[in-house]
């Protein structure tokens, strides 16, 4: 695995995978405006989200389990202390599978968190991660 990661400007890089994906970062100081993309924890946070989400998926289809939503939402607490670290990471996994494959999803997501998603591995070394499922509509 490799990328480049190219400084535009400001705090803004492009990172560009080898199959030529870019992913903007960017943060902003103090009356620097608008971020042109996320900053790097953000993107930590959502790379967790995306890594296991694509387990999940992936998951539920070999349950034969159907579904046409999949909502992930994260949200965490840095510490004060520099550097600022995740204290902790929740997870919700929001889907519209029926109330008897409930189960299921869970199922589908432990798998993930515990066993095939690498981010959340990495992470569960250094921070709790928790996770939990909501059926919706």
């Amino acid at each position: 695995m490799n990328l480049e990661v190219h400084w535009r400007e400001g705090h803004a890089f492009d990172a560009i995978s080898n199959t030529g994906h870019v992913v903007r970062i960017d943060s902003v100081g103090e009356n620097e405006g608008v971020p042109t993309g996320m900053n790097p924890k953000k993107l930590l946070l959502a790379s967790i989200c995306g890594c296991s989400g694509i387990d999940v998926v992936d998951i539920l289809k070999k349950m034969k389990v159907p579904f046409t939503k999949l909502n992930i939402y994260a949200e965490t607490e840095q510490t004060d202390d520099v550097p600022k670290v995740f204290k902790y990471v929740n997870i919700v996994y929001e889907a519209d599978v029926l109330p008897e494959d409930e189960d299921k999803l869970k199922r589908a997501v432990s798998l993930s968190m515990e066993k095939y998603c690498g981010v959340s591995a990495m992470l569960a070394k250094h921070c709790p991660i928790n996770h939990s499922t909501k059926l919706i509509a």
